[in-house]
């Protein structure tokens, strides 16, 4: 297992056969395939976005109409900042009615704990608990999904190094990984042990347990509650390619076979 380097990269390393399988962020994948990229998901775990705005309970946000007039940290092109409009519309707001500040990813928190803004666009499951352990401040959010949003997140990939060449393996690794999810939304503790010095990178056990236990939350939507981890449906599929048009991610949307294989995948 080695490190990605963020899920463009993984996509592109996963089509090159460099790789035999992916983890990688579905708006991704998307755009690695509406840019040429032979990629397609074997499914897709994390099927409740995680993306949110989060801030410190001081701020005294409670719902999106809140956000009126905050100044909040974004980072230009990613997915994050390109469906936060949709987020605003879909609460009767406008990108006007927000200032967001151009931000590299790594001083997101940083703008947050020093005031410099007000809230940031992040992952439920990454950044909170990470600055609520820094600031030792409680940290709240506005997660899209809760607020008429959703689309999917992180899911298993390959190219067709993979898919035709070795198509019994992409079947068999896909049913490895949604047994492994499974395990680790029964018995979350030992999922979290299992990753000390998998990184340098780690954040602290107890943000990581934080990080992991609200990620177990991600795994299914309304329509594949009860099914096993990794199980998908087409509609899902296709509101995530919609909203992913929208956003201008996607320029030449196609159809849901273009970018998951279903035959390879776990059946609902």
């Amino acid at each position: 297992i080695r490190a990605g380097q963020g899920s463009q990269k993984t996509v592109q390393a996963t089509g090159a056969g460099q790789t035999d399988f992916g983890w990688a962020d579905t708006p991704a994948v998307l755009a690695g395939v509406d840019q040429g990229v032979k990629v397609k998901s074997l499914g897709v775990f994390l099927q409740t976005t995680p993306a949110s705005v989060q801030f410190f309970d001081a701020q005294g946000i409670k719902a999106p109409g809140d956000l009126k007039g905050k100044m909040i940290a974004g980072t230009a092109g990613d997915a994050l900042t390109k469906t936060f409009p949709i987020f605003l519309e879909k609460n009767g707001l406008e990108l006007s009615d927000v200032k967001v500040q151009n931000t590299d990813p790594a001083g997101k928190i940083a703008a947050v704990i020093s005031g410099k803004t007000d809230a940031l666009l992040g992952y439920a499951s990454d950044q909170g608990p990470t600055m609520q352990n820094k600031a030792k401040k409680d940290v709240s959010y506005l997660r899209f999904s809760e607020n008429g949003l959703n689309f999917y997140s992180n899911g298993l990939i390959a190219g067709p190094k993979t898919l035709q060449g070795n198509g019994d393996l992409a079947k068999r690794m896909t049913a490895a990984v949604s047994e492994s999810w499974a395990a680790a939304e029964k018995s979350p503790e030992p999922a979290v042990a299992s990753m000390e010095g998998a990184s340098e990178q780690l954040p602290p056990k107890d943000v990581l347990s934080e990080q992991f236990k609200t990620t177990l939350t991600l795994l299914h939507t309304d329509a594949t509650e009860g099914k096993a981890p990794g199980a998908n449906t087409e509609a899902d599929w296709q509101q995530t390619i919609d909203v992913f048009s929208k956003a201008g991610l996607v320029k030449e949307a196609k159809p849901v076979a273009d970018y998951w294989d279903a035959a390879k995948g776990i059946k609902g």
